[in-house]
Order: structure tokens, then sequence, then C-alpha cells
């Protein structure tokens, strides 16, 4: 009887913890590909950050290589403050379509580009102008706040 019990637990441990990650990945974003759907909230991995941001490996000076002035929002999925702000980025994304790019960096699965940006706390963005260094932001804020620092340092530095 002891067996059954543990059998089942583990069993409803494992379903609920599949229906709370989401199971798969969420609709609306891309992992690792090239060509996401302008709008959105685009996943990102190493090798893509070294193509399509900037290559550590290769260069200690800063020298961004993208197209578009970017934010690249650094969480883990268990993490409460990183969850709610999760759908003001698929917001913005789609609000600054064409004019900004939105990466996400899981950072338990890409431990490299969290300590790149030495990220001891999450949520973390990091925005990024088409000229000048990055800047850090901690910690969750409301959609304004993000539209804010859009506006007045992504924008208008191009």
């Amino acid at each position: 009887m002891k067996k059954i019990i543990i059998t089942f637990a583990l069993i409803l441990a494992s379903v609920l913890t599949y229906a709370c990650t989401g199971g798969t990945q969420q609709k609306g974003q891309t992992e690792g590909k090239e060509a996401p759907a302008e709008g959105s909230v685009i996943v990102m991995n190493k090798d893509m950050f070294i193509k399509n941001v900037f290559d550590y490996e290769k260069s200690k000076e800063w020298k961004y290589k993208g197209d578009k002035p970017a934010i690249i929002d650094l969480y883990a999925d268990w993490c409460g403050p990183c969850r709610m702000t999760a759908p003001i980025m698929k917001e913005l994304a789609k609000e600054y379509a064409g004019k900004i790019v939105i990466y996400k960096v899981n950072v338990d699965k890409e431990k490299e580009l969290a300590a790149l940006f030495n990220a001891t706390s999450i949520p973390l963005f990091v925005f990024i102008p088409m000229n000048g260094e990055p800047q850090l932001f901690r910690g969750a804020a409301d959609k304004a706040t993000y539209k804010k620092a859009i506006d007045e340092f992504l924008l208008t530095s191009e």
C-alpha cells in the first residue's frame, strides 16, 4: 500500500510540474530559430547571442551586432516576478515590432550568458542601444516603466 501511495505521489508531482511549466514552449516564442515572427519574444541561447548580439569569445570590447535596439530578459521558469513580466514583454514586442527586438534567456539553461551579465538576481533586463554600452535594469516593473526606458534610452540613442 505504501508503494502505491508513493508511486501515485510521484506521478502527481510529475503531472503538476509539467502543467505548471507549460509542458512545451509557449506560443509566440521561438527557440534558436533565425527568422522569428516579428513582434514576438525570441528565446535565445549562447550560439544565437554570439551570432546576433555580441561575440564575447573573440572580443573584449562591446560591439553590438544587431540591426535594431534590443532587450534581453534574463529569467527562470521558477521565478514569480519573471512570470509577471513575461506577458509585458510579449505586449512590448508586438507594440514595438520592427523597432526593437526582445530576447529572453533562461538563466538555468544558459549559465554562461547569465554570468556574462552578472545575473545574481532575476529578472534582469539588458537594454542594448544601437550605439553605446548596454544598461542593466534589475527587478520587475510595470509596463509604463519599460516603455519609458525603450522610448528614452533605446529609441533615442539610435
